[in-house]
């Protein structure tokens, strides 16, 4: 049901090299570069955005707000939650079980963006 979704960055060269690096072991790639973004994919499903905001104003991190990214297995949750540690991304709950059948990893962006890796079963 979900196409894409976004979410707001402040520089754009910076953002890219993040989500370059930190989408990789989840297959990500930029499919689609437009002057204030990037849409990511990686085959099948929706695709993931960065974008300086329309309106020209800063990007700012909605409260409440995560976009979570599925993995295929816990080794690439570690992979991605360490690329994004790596990277200058802030822990918000290093990779483990949160739930019987679920495993996460939180952390936010450069821009404070809350984001989660996960896989269920």
């Amino acid at each position: 049901m979900i196409g894409y979704t976004t979410i707001g960055i402040n520089d754009l060269d910076r953002s890219k090299a993040f989500y370059d690096a930190v989408l990789k072991p989840l297959g990500g790639r930029q499919i689609m570069p437009t002057a204030r973004g990037v849409l990511y994919g990686g085959g099948e499903g929706a695709l993931f955005g960065i974008t300086g905001p329309y309106d020209g104003q800063p990007a700012t991190a909605g409260n409440g707000t995560m976009i979570a990214l599925q993995a295929k297995d816990a080794a690439t949750i570690q992979a991605v939650y360490d690329k994004a540690i790596e990277m200058g991304a802030a822990c918000e709950g290093p990779p483990g079980e949160r739930s019987p059948g679920f495993q996460g990893a939180y952390f936010r962006d450069l821009d404070g963006n809350k984001l989660c890796v996960f896989k269920m079963g």
